[in-house]
């Protein structure tokens, strides 16, 4: 990709930038800003936004948090790009003018300029619904994108901004849900309609992770999702697991991705039979969550 100023800069007349143009050579992604060669790769469109946003420009919020992996891509064709200085509007483009954008917050990956993991999430906070945020946040650190201090380091630096409250309270003593598959997040959601206690997620139990685990009742459940547990060898090392997880006193409750699906009233029924009636009581009485 290349800018219409950039060529101007190279020597290259604005007749013959404007000919190739109608030759097809070159192709127009934003105003000024063109496609050199016919393969339009993944990021092209993010790169092309920073290019059409000037040189202080870098991919950020929901785009930056796509490109790093913390959430799924939407079906929009916008981009989200931050500028430390103003800028004019560009269609698809939502520049956000950030003067405290430092350059310890910002990095290059996949070639395009883009906001670190943890500025990433820090704008997170102040534009995506909870449940959003709190699957970015699991997502980074369990993929070691950055670490909780990192994040805890910029709550610091832009302490009574906005974003700081859902983000504190995701850190906060409970931690993050590590939900790594949308089996788990649909497992949490079905808890939460069910009021059933909510457990501890990902957690380790006699020298396992597990996916979800109640102490109190000493019930472990694990959401079993068609890819990961499919094969012979998966199957058998389930089993060992399980064995190993009875041997030390919990009992263990194995629930499929069709089952969540198809039978969820069935999945919270068998759930509520494994979980102390004080506990569910105590959730209730506190009424939804």
């Amino acid at each position: 990709m290349v800018t219409r100023r950039q060529l101007l800069e190279a020597g290259i007349a604005g007749g013959v930038i404007d000919r190739r143009l109608a030759q097809g050579r070159l192709k127009p992604l934003f105003r000024g800003v063109y496609l050199v060669g016919p393969l339009l790769l993944p990021i092209a469109r993010e790169m092309a936004a920073c290019l059409a946003c000037g040189p202080s420009a870098v991919v950020s919020h929901r785009t930056a948090a796509t490109l790093w992996g913390m959430v799924e891509r939407r079906s929009s064709r916008e981009i989200h790009v931050s500028v430390r200085k103003g800028h004019p509007r560009r269609p698809d483009i939502v520049i956000h003018r950030s003067k405290s954008l430092r350059s310890d917050e910002t990095t290059v990956h996949d070639h395009v300029p883009i906001t670190t993991p943890a500025r990433t999430i820090y704008d997170l906070a102040r534009n995506e619904h909870s449940r959003v945020l709190e699957r970015a946040v699991s997502e980074a650190v369990a993929a070691g994108l950055m670490t909780s201090r990192e994040i805890s380091g910029l709550l610091r630096r832009y302490a009574g901004r906005p974003g700081g409250l859902p983000l504190r309270e995701i850190l906060g003593s409970r931690g993050p849900r590590f939900t790594r598959s949308e089996a788990e997040m649909r497992f949490l959601g079905l808890l939460e309609r069910a009021r059933l206690p909510v457990p501890l997620v990902n957690a380790r139990v006699a020298g396992y992770e597990v996916d979800f685990h109640w102490p109190a009742d000493r019930l472990v459940a694990e959401v079993d999702g068609f890819a990961y547990h499919s094969s012979r060898p998966a199957f058998e090392r389930d089993r060992i697991r399980d064995g190993d997880l009875s041997a030390a006193g919990l009992r263990v409750v194995r629930i499929t991705w069709r089952q969540l699906v198809d039978e969820p009233l069935a999945v919270a029924a068998r759930l509520g039979a494994c979980l102390s009636p004080v506990a569910i009581g105590r959730v209730r009485q506190r009424g939804p969550r």
